[in-house]
């Protein structure tokens, strides 16, 4: 069987919108996120569910899947 973690990814927030793609570190919010969902053992792969195609941009610049 194999495990499968997706992160949800949502450009319109009410209050802060855009802020999966707000900068930290010099990298993307969303980016640490996956960098340590990634580091985890159970997952066999990890994806990004995106709505909005600047999320997907983002994410396939640091290599991550999008759906």
């Amino acid at each position: 069987m194999k495990v499968l973690a997706c992160i949800p990814a949502r450009y319109g927030s009410t209050r802060f919108p855009g802020k999966v793609l707000a900068e930290s570190t010099g990298k993307f919010l969303i980016q640490h996120t996956f960098e340590q969902v990634s580091l985890a053992k159970l997952p066999d792969e990890v994806i990004i569910a995106a709505d909005d195609r600047k999320i997907v941009d983002a994410a396939v610049s640091f290599g991550a899947k999008c759906v």
